[in-house]
């Protein structure tokens, strides 16, 4: 086949993920842009220049690929949706932890996204954000390392030997606690519990500043649930004698003026939201004990819910871009027979 796309329609999934990452990185446009009329810091100040900077090349080449494809560009997130000269709401220590988290979130994004792409000039696009984000993510860890803010998953002995398991309690122990965790297991538990942290920083911001009461209690709610999701990984950690991260809620000021619009923080936590349903799966597929699984397929649950009540707000307002759908030929079928 010809290397030459123009005559190469995009899939669905080519689609999609274009139209997803479009509205993302607008998004991510606005919160950069306000975090930068507070940071103090230089080096973070650089992150945060960098993480701009990739967004707006984003956005961009997107726009591009859409308009010579005569696809209409998706309204997004713009300057409508943030006051820049709103107070600062969190500190510079969360402004670079943020920034790692969703830069975290990119690596994972690009690398299932390289999977589905086949036309040359997406799957170009989509490699070079894999490579930059990687960039980001690693002069990120390099600043935090710097500054003695990494909090590194816990150690586990090294083996010493070869060994088998004779026992099948090892996979199927009841109801009971089979002890030790293995080391996949500590680590998803840990990045689980630090997910839930960042996300309950950003309820405890949100909704301080939000207009909407409605709006305001799906945060309050949204932090509630990440409490008691923290509090279920911890108990795993903390009966293996391991250590948990710390809450971030520290870093978030007493400010009360918006920063942003409801509905630009709607969609920001419900797209963290997802992130953490797809993290909750891996640690299912990853996980070797049969209590493990049934705590994150509960937990996974509810957070499908609250998803589901979330999109239910932003559909009332008015604030939910419909994606792209495939044609209904239900509906093309009664139009004929009109």
């Amino acid at each position: 086949m010809s290397a030459n796309h123009d005559h190469i329609k995009l899939t669905a999934a080519e689609l999609s993920y274009l139209w997803t990452s479009y509205l993302a990185d607008s998004m991510s446009i606005c919160m950069i842009k306000y975090f930068l009329q507070h940071i103090d810091d230089e080096d973070i100040k650089k992150v945060a220049l960098h993480s701009l900077d990739l967004s707006q090349q984003h956005l961009e080449l997107i726009r591009d690929i859409f308009i010579k494809e005569d696809i209409k560009v998706p309204q997004g997130f713009t300057d409508q949706d943030v006051n820049l000269k709103a107070k600062r709401l969190f500190s510079d220590i969360f402004y670079l932890k943020y920034i790692r988290n969703m830069a975290k979130g990119g690596l994972i994004t690009y690398g299932r996204v390289l999977q589905n792409v086949y036309r040359h000039d997406i799957r170009s696009f989509y490699a070079k954000c894999l490579t930059s984000t990687l960039e980001l993510d690693t002069e990120t860890v390099r600043i935090l390392l710097e500054k003695g803010l990494v909090v590194r998953p816990p150690t586990i002995p090294y083996p010493q030997k070869v060994e088998f398991v004779h026992k099948q309690s090892f996979i199927l122990e009841g109801l009971g606690r089979r002890e030790p965790l293995t080391g996949t297991e500590v680590t998803n538990l840990y990045a689980n519990i630090q997910t839930n942290h960042i996300g309950t920083s950003i309820t405890t911001g949100f909704s301080q500043v939000a207009e909407s009461k409605k709006v305001r209690n799906y945060f309050l709610r949204g932090k509630e649930i990440a409490l008691k999701h923290i509090k279920v990984f911890t108990s795993y950690l903390e009966m293996d004698s391991l250590p948990a991260p710390m809450s971030y809620d520290q870093e978030v000021t007493e400010s009360t003026e918006s920063p942003f619009s409801d509905k630009l923080m709607m969609f920001h936590f419900n797209l963290m939201i997802y992130a953490g349903i797809g993290n909750y799966g891996v640690a299912i597929a990853e996980s070797q004990r049969s209590d493990m699984v049934i705590d994150y397929s509960r937990l996974n649950a509810e957070i499908l819910k609250y998803s589901e009540d979330g999109a239910n707000i932003m559909i009332a307002n008015g604030w939910l871009e419909q994606p792209p759908l495939a044609a209904n030929r239900r509906d093309l079928a009664k139009d004929k027979r009109k």
